[in-house]
């Protein structure tokens, strides 16, 4: 697979990545740990190079998961993973934002041990903490890099002011987001100021929690489990009312000989050559597809006839319940 680079740090990944938290974690049933250590080994076999964790995915099982699963090929591999909430403070759907100094050196350590790794390659900040400035956060993240524990710092979910703020003290590699055919907002204020920056940026949900595959439609149920229940977006309403850009996707990919997945996935890689998407997926024949996407080539006459049919679509609710879509744009 090709490769890219993430921002000014010169960090460089396979076009498309791996976004890991669905093997463990808010999408129903977790794999079976001996499939998730399969599942990512088989994209590492078919040229994926940048695999995306976090310790509150699970928490902790999935940097678990994927320290034993990349360890036998730990240097050609880039491994991402995030820090900035209080794990033991409440239950799994209301936990409390710490991004204090002292916590992310001792999140950095903990990760270490269960990615079996004696250094992280990209350490974000999982969401903009109000109660410390982004200064003090960079700050650690620089300390972090120094003592050689960290390779590069990450932010997710931030505006562009703080993303100005904490690139003044410890550059930014990459800004991880939701962004995708169905979530355009980066498009505003985001992408210009990290174009001008110098960071690359790492779209996840970039299949819209998996409903631009084709594969969701309003009469879809989902596992008690499983977090896409608790998402205004995923309200039957508004699968019904956002059916119209599936419909799209399918019209473009049957035009192309690809899937509606690969056709979203292309959409990404051809607005900017510095954006990564990292998809996830637990079946194989997903994977593979997804992976299919990099060969997709859209020309700039397709983009324009794509951006004038999402013109006419209004996408309805909201990305997450209120409690999480709080936390994101600070």
């Amino acid at each position: 697979m090709q490769k890219r680079t993430l921002g000014n740090g010169n960090l460089k990944v396979s076009a498309i990545g791996l976004g890991c938290m669905g093997l463990s974690f808010a999408y129903g049933p977790a794999l079976e740990k001996q499939q998730g250590i399969a599942m990512i080994r088989a994209a590492v076999e078919r040229g994926v190079t940048f695999f995306d964790t976090a310790e509150v995915y699970g928490p902790f099982v999935n940097e678990e998961l994927v320290g034993e699963a990349l360890a036998p090929v730990r240097n050609d591999v880039v491994i991402a993973t995030k820090f900035g909430f209080d794990i033991e403070s409440t239950n799994d759907q209301r936990r409390e934002l710490n991004s204090r100094p002292e916590h992310i050196k001792a999140v950095a350590d903990a990760a270490l041990k269960r990615l079996k790794t004696d250094v992280i390659d990209l350490f974000y900040q999982h969401r903009v903490d109000p109660a410390v400035p982004i200064e003090d956060v960079a700050g650690s993240v620089k300390d972090l890099i120094a003592a050689g524990k960290v390779r590069h710092f990450g932010l997710s979910e931030a505006g562009a002011e703080t993303i100005r703020r904490a690139h003044a003290v410890q550059p930014v590699t990459a800004l991880q987001s939701e962004y995708s055919l169905w979530e355009r907002e980066p498009e505003r204020e985001i992408l210009p100021t990290l174009e001008e920056l110098g960071i690359g940026f790492v779209p996840y949900s970039p299949l819209g929690r998996g409903f631009l595959t084709g594969a969701i439609s309003a009469t879809t149920t989902f596992a008690s489990n499983d977090f896409r229940n608790i998402v205004p977006r995923f309200s039957q309403e508004a699968r019904r009312a956002n059916q119209a850009l599936v419909d799209l996707l399918g019209q473009v990919a049957a035009s192309k000989n690809a899937t509606s997945a690969q056709i979203a996935l292309a959409w990404l890689l051809a607005q900017k050559p510095w954006i990564v998407p990292i998809p996830g997926t637990t079946k194989l024949h997903r994977l593979e597809e997804n992976i299919g996407a990099a060969r997709v080539e859209l020309t700039s006459a397709d983009l324009a006839e794509l951006d004038k049919a999402l013109g006419a679509i209004e996408v309805q609710g909201e990305r997450y319940p209120e409690h999480l879509q709080r936390m994101v744009g600070r």
